[in-house]
């Protein structure tokens, strides 16, 4: 399907037409302020109570305050969807990293394997525990958390790694089983 379509998904789910006014304002606003409306979006748009959903609980973890940076969640974001291949999230998620680090090495870096990647051992701690969440979540014990605690992180901050973790699990599953589209726009930005 690899831009051979203007849908979001290889599901034939319109979105609904005409959009509530106050999900057409979002999705303004997405355009204005990043010139594209996100293909996550506009794929959950067939159900606007869906689309609220996730993106309230993406604003939350993402960009409500924490101790976490948005860099930093944005690194898990990519850390995890590399490992589990998933396209849209590598794409979308890699860009926001490349913007949020104006470094186009360091997106890339974490796209195909983030343990090359030049990180701060605060960054490898957190990375190290968001992959073992990924591939094996029952296995993680005190020690895992204790390895953030030295890391510098507190308790809430290792709740929003893991928060930030469980989510991306969650929507790259999605992403992959939709066949999701990045948008293209997505893979020439902040290069």
């Amino acid at each position: 399907m690899t831009g051979t379509s203007d849908r979001a998904t290889a599901l034939d789910l319109p979105m609904v037409d005409p959009l509530p006014e106050r999900t057409q304002k979002f999705f303004d606003l997405c355009s204005e302020k990043l010139g594209l409306v996100p293909n996550v979006l506009r794929a959950y748009a067939f159900d606007i109570d869906k689309l609220n959903a996730f993106s309230a609980m993406y604003n939350d973890l993402m960009l409500a305050d924490s101790g976490l940076t948005k860099l930093d969640r944005e690194m898990i974001a990519v850390a995890v969807s590399s490992i589990n291949r998933c396209w849209y999230c590598q794409v979308a998620h890699g860009a926001a990293v490349r913007e949020l680090s104006g470094d186009p090495v360091l997106g890339e870096a974490l796209v195909m394997n983030w343990r090359v990647a030049l990180l701060s051992p605060r960054q490898r701690a957190m990375l190290e525990f968001a992959e073992k969440l990924t591939t094996a979540s029952s296995k993680v014990e005190e020690q895992d958390r204790a390895a953030l605690r030295d890391a510098g992180f507190g308790e809430r901050d290792i709740w929003d790694i893991a928060s930030v973790t469980g989510f991306f699990n969650m929507t790259n599953r999605i992403a992959s089983a939709t066949g999701m589209e990045p948008n293209p726009e997505y893979h020439g930005a902040h290069r």
